[in-house]
């Protein structure tokens, strides 16, 4: 496994409590990385050749403004392009997200906000209009992650990672909960590929703030606390995977037959399938399915 990308959550805390969250975001959750712990991680990145990029995101990662900013201190220093993803909770006023912002507009190459209608009222809400105009007058590159409702049907699709523009809900995490009553439901049969990520060489993972190493949210492959990112990659074999080979040979169908698993005529989408696939399978494969907060214990 050749990984371009590592994206940190920084905590499992947020803000707000979106109905389509993969990681069930919210000012309940708990999880939060330590300074030294993020310091082990980095460290650990700084030994796999390949890396290039370090995300942090959550939860929402700035809601730890502190241990935020010396991660990427430490990151940048190290020589990766560092990026952060939002909810720019942080921006009630023009002067105050320039406030915020100002520490980081020579060390992050892209700052991407969560800017749709799980998150505000409006798609282009005052905090979103405010970060905008921080970031471009701080020259800091700008994106942003905007999630269309299930009843839209105009909208953008992209293997491995979530486009700018509007991009579909795809049915895990919380919105598997909470916005599957929405959706139109197809036969279980139609999911037999995983349609957004690549689990044989997936380019970028995810840590968590327990160390779990994340190829799918929900989907661990180790823990960097005990084993370190470079060994956990070298040692990956994705066919002999527990639950990423039965995805490969035949998608989320594959899954549920592979473990004779009762399941529903009909589901969302690939990734709803997964998900209830998967929540089924945690007892069989405690390893493998961390941490309770990615299924909403």
């Amino acid at each position: 496994m050749k990984l371009n990308g590592l994206h940190i959550l920084l905590t499992y805390q947020c803000t707000f409590e979106c109905d389509h969250c993969f990681v069930w975001g919210s000012p309940w959750q708990d999880g939060v990385m330590t300074l030294d712990q993020l310091h082990k991680v980095l460290s650990q990145a700084r030994e796999v050749d390949s890396l290039e990029w370090i995300y942090f995101e959550g939860g929402e990662p700035f809601l730890y403004y502190p241990i935020l900013l010396r991660g990427v201190q430490m990151a940048t220093a190290m020589g990766f392009h560092v990026g952060i993803v939002t909810n720019a909770f942080w921006a009630t006023s023009l002067t105050d997200a320039l406030t915020w912002l100002r520490p980081f507009a020579d060390l992050i190459e892209d700052l991407t906000i969560s800017c749709d209608l799980y998150h505000f009222s409006e798609l282009n809400s005052p905090f979103v209009i405010h970060a905008s105009a921080a970031a471009e007058a701080l020259h800091i590159t700008l994106g942003t992650i905007s999630v269309a409702q299930p009843e839209e049907t105009n909208i953008s699709r992209q293997v491995g990672q979530i486009p700018s523009g509007s991009s579909a809900v795809m049915y895990r995490g919380r919105a598997a909960t909470k916005l599957v009553g929405r959706a139109i439901l197809k036969p279980w049969t139609n999911f037999t590929s995983c349609p957004h990520e690549d689990l044989r060489d997936p380019g970028r993972v995810h840590i968590d703030p327990y160390g779990n190493l994340h190829i799918c949210q929900g989907i661990t492959l180790g823990n960097v606390f005990t084993t370190t990112l470079r060994e956990i990659c070298e040692g990956y074999y994705a066919d002999s995977h527990p639950i990423c080979g039965p995805l490969l040979k035949n998608g989320p169908v594959g899954l549920a037959q592979e473990y004779d698993l009762q399941i529903e005529d009909q589901y969302a989408d690939a990734c709803h399938l997964c998900f209830e696939s998967r929540r089924a399978l945690r007892e069989q494969f405690p390893g493998f399915l961390l941490p309770d907060e990615m299924y909403g214990n």
